[in-house]
C-alpha cells in the first residue's frame, strides 16, 4: 500500500512537472516562431489561430484541447489503461491551466533556434509523461496504443498524423512556419527516441559456458525466454550460445547482470525493428 501511494505521488510530481514544461514551451518557442505542435496541442493553437485571424474571437486554450483529446482519451480507457488515461488527462488539464495562465515571452527571433530548442524542451517534456507512465494527450494516446498493441517503436506514426495540420497550417498561415515546424516535430520525436525505449527491443547473443545461469536470469529479470544454441568456434571448438530479445530499457541491466555470472562472455547486442509473435511487454496502468 505504501509503495503505491509513493509511486503515486511520484507519477503525480512527474505529471505536473512536464505539463508545467510543455505550458513554457508553448508560451515561448511555439507562439514565438509560428510553431504548430502537432497532435491535439497543434490543432488546438491553430484553432486559435483560425478564430484570431479569420473571426477575431480569442479563445482560451483550455476547452479546445480538452475537446480535441476526447476521441484519443476514449482510445486510452478502451485499449491502453485507465489510471495512465487518468494520469495524461491530468497532464492534458494542467498544460492548459499552466498555457492560459501564463503570459507569452520571448527568449529569441531566430526561427531556427525556436525550432530546434523547441523541439528539444518538447521532446524532453513528452519523455517525462512517458516516464510516469502518462502521455501529454492527442497522438501520443494512438502512438502508445499502437506501439503496445503491434510491438513496433511507433511514435513515427504520431509525425505522420501530424503532416495534416502543418499542411492545414502552411496553407492558411504561410509555409515558413509550417516548415520550421517539421524540424520542430522531428527533433522532438528524436529526443522521445533518445529518452524513452519501452518500446523499443533489443536482440542479444550472448557466447557463454553458463547457459543456463544466463536463461534463468534473462527470465527473472525481465520475464523473457532465451533459446540455446550451439555452435563452433574458429578452432573447432563446441561454443554455446544464448539467443533473446528483451526490451532496450532492461538491456543495460541485464548485461551488467551477465557479466557477473561470466565476465569472459562475449556479447553482441543489437537493435530489433519488429518482433513477431509473443513478447511480453508490461501493461500500461
Amino acid at each position: 500500500m505504501k509503495k503505491n501511494i509513493l509511486d503515486d505521488c511520484r507519477r503525480i510530481l512527474l505529471c505536473v512537472i512536464a505539463a508545467f514544461i510543455l505550458a513554457l514551451n508553448i508560451n515561448s518557442f511555439v507562439h514565438t516562431g509560428g510553431l504548430v505542435p502537432g497532435g491535439a496541442a497543434g490543432g488546438t493553437i491553430l484553432i486559435q489561430r483560425i478564430l484570431q485571424t479569420f473571426f477575431h474571437q480569442d479563445v482560451p486554450y483550455t476547452p479546445i484541447n480538452l475537446l480535441l483529446n476526447a476521441f484519443p482519451v476514449y482510445i486510452g480507457f478502451r485499449f491502453v489503461g485507465k489510471k495512465f488515461t487518468l494520469y495524461s488527462l491530468l497532464v492534458v488539464f494542467l498544460q492548459g491551466v499552466f498555457v492560459d495562465a501564463f503570459p507569452n515571452f520571448v527568449i529569441t527571433y531566430d526561427s531556427l533556434l525556436v525550432s530546434v530548442f523547441g523541439g528539444l524542451i518538447n521532446g524532453f517534456g513528452i519523455s517525462i509523461c512517458l516516464s510516469a507512465d502518462a502521455t501529454s494527450g492527442g497522438t501520443d494516446f494512438i502512438a502508445t496504443w499502437l506501439s503496445s498493441r503491434n510491438g513496433v517503436d511507433s511514435w513515427n506514426v504520431s509525425l505522420g498524423i501530424n503532416a495534416v495540420i502543418l499542411v492545414a497550417s502552411g496553407i492558411l498561415f504561410g509555409w515558413d512556419g509550417a516548415l520550421y515546424s517539421i524540424i520542430y516535430q522531428f527533433v522532438s520525436t528524436q529526443v522521445i527516441h533518445a529518452l524513452y525505449h519501452r518500446y523499443q527491443q533489443e536482440t542479444l547473443f550472448v557466447v557463454t559456458d553458463h547457459p543456463h545461469e544466463i536463461t534463468e536470469l534473462i527470465y527473472h529479470n525481465a520475464h523473457h525466454g532465451a533459446t540455446v544454441l550451439r555452435g563452433e568456434g574458429h578452432a573447432g571448438t563446441e561454443r554455446i550460445v544464448v539467443y533473446s530479445v528483451v526490451s532496450r530499457s532492461d538491456r543495460a541491466r541485464i548485461v551488467k547482470k551477465i557479466r557477473e555470472i561470466d565476465a569472459k562472455a562475449f556479447i553482441n547486442t543489437f537493435r530489433t525493428e519488429q518482433v513477431q509473435g509473443h513478447f511480453y511487454r508490461k501493461p500500461e496502468s
